[in-house]
């Protein structure tokens, strides 16, 4: 029990930073531009360093902006075609410039200790499906959530499901999926998350011919 605590602190610890996957958009229903504006303060008040796309507009801007209104580091990494369409942000506390969106990617990667996707278009899950995906090949071991505004991912978490029914997924794979509705309660479940062991490595999956 005592080794299993350590370990829990441990990775408590060790999450010093979040990446945020969210729209660009502000969404029709201002609950979401709410709940951007509760978890960039709930982020900055926890003193973890926001990762993110670096724009100014939508939930994105929202998040960062109450996050530094409140007195918490953001970090932006954004294209350089990208700086004036999505309208980059250039009051964070650092805002990296990249030559492509697949560096983007990368080094929102690098610099984060987990992955959250707010409500958001293609590119927001895009983000996050490659985060998980990588997370069950082992490519790394960071944990990946859902903040489920107004049951936004309930259509994804369906999906989800059926992939597991259907066979294309294994249980400890989907649940490596946190979903909640609150980014309290996701930082909670962050900070003692154990990923299960990584794709292909499993003794119950079977090889393929």
């Amino acid at each position: 029990m005592q080794n299993h605590n350590a370990m829990q602190n441990q990775n408590a610890k060790a999450l010093k930073s979040v990446c945020i996957f969210c729209g660009s958009s502000p969404g029709r229903d201002p609950t979401y531009l709410e709940t951007a504006v509760a978890t960039g303060q709930a982020l900055a008040k926890a003193g973890v360093t926001i990762v993110y796309g670096g724009g100014k507009v939508g939930l994105m801007g929202a998040v960062a902006d109450a996050a530094l209104a409140a007195g918490g580091r953001v970090v932006g990494v954004i294209p350089r075609a990208l700086v004036e369409r999505e309208i980059g942000h250039t009051g964070l506390s650092q805002l990296h410039i990249v030559e492509t969106m697949h560096e983007r990617k990368t080094m929102m990667a690098e610099l984060s200790d987990g992955f959250i996707a707010l409500p958001g278009g293609a590119g927001t899950l895009e983000e996050l499906f490659e985060e998980w995906t990588w997370a069950q090949l082992g490519i790394h071991q960071k944990p990946c959530g859902l903040l489920n505004v107004k049951d936004y991912f309930a259509p994804l978490i369906a999906m989800v499901e059926r992939m597991v029914a259907e066979g294309f997924m294994i249980t400890a794979y989907a649940e490596m999926l946190i979903i909640e509705t609150k980014v309290e309660a996701l930082l909670r479940r962050f900070a003692t998350y154990q990923p299960p062991p990584r794709k292909w490595l499993r003794t119950d999956v079977a090889a393929k011919p």
